[in-house]
């Protein structure tokens, strides 16, 4: 495991006498506080529901359980990117799509991060692009006055001439940037860098999440037959 900001933790000598170090992780910490909020909330109003409601009301609620819970749980606490010196691993809300570096094209953010690979483009879920941290960057640089650095939570550190005090990504070369734009540049970065690796070849994988996918179509179901009867 790593640090939320992709700070990987050393780990025994490889066979070349390196350090061999885990994957680097990149997650939304918004997008999982929000997840696990809702997922609460869900969890109070449902079992009141099933426990003190009439009729066909605990049925129907027990019956939202999965068509509730786990598209939440697909698209707030499920998505992650994972890196290391082999691969890019995408893991979106339905989708995971591990990527060899040398099937990377680029890994661009605009108004949404993408994954440009043997042709095909990917979005990236985990990696949500904030505008609002970018034009307070882009605010801070046109005062010529070191750039203000906005956090994943949305929170600025190093505000005028003092050094940013909140954790930056690790390996960045610009930690004034927003977020989503220095852990795109990170990874630009460790492509170019491992493309050329021979255990950095092969095809691009992509599985389904039949695990969230199938228990939420058989609550759906449920869910109508209930209503229905």
């Amino acid at each position: 495991m790593t640090d939320s900001d992709g700070r990987p933790h050393q780990g025994p000598a490889g066979s070349d006498g390196e350090p061999v170090y885990a994957d680097r992780v990149y997650r939304s910490v918004p997008g999982v506080i929000s997840g696990v909020l809702l997922l609460a909330v869900a969890a109070w109003l449902i079992g009141d529901a099933a426990l003190n409601g009439a009729g066909k009301t605990p049925w129907v609620s027990l019956a939202a359980v999965p068509v509730f819970a786990f598209p939440v749980i697909a698209y707030t606490l499920r998505p992650a990117v994972r890196a290391n010196d082999r691969r890019l691993l995408v893991r979106n809300p339905l989708r995971t799509i591990t990527a060899p570096w040398a099937a990377v094209d680029a890994l661009r953010a605009g108004y949404s991060v993408e994954l440009l690979a043997e042709g095909k483009k990917y979005q990236v879920w985990a990696v949500p692009v904030s505008l609002r941290q970018r034009k307070r960057a882009a605010r801070a640089q046109d005062r010529g006055g070191r750039p203000q650095h906005a956090s994943r939570l949305g929170m600025v550190f190093g505000q005028g001439g003092g050094a940013p005090s909140g954790p930056g990504v690790q390996g960045s070369t610009d930690p004034t940037k927003a977020w989503s734009d220095q852990v795109v540049n990170v990874l630009q970065q460790m492509a170019e860098r491992n493309a050329s690796r021979p255990e950095a070849s092969g095809p691009i994988e992509v599985r389904w999440c039949w695990w969230i996918i199938a228990p939420t179509l058989a609550g759906l179901v449920a869910l109508i037959a209930v209503i229905a009867a």
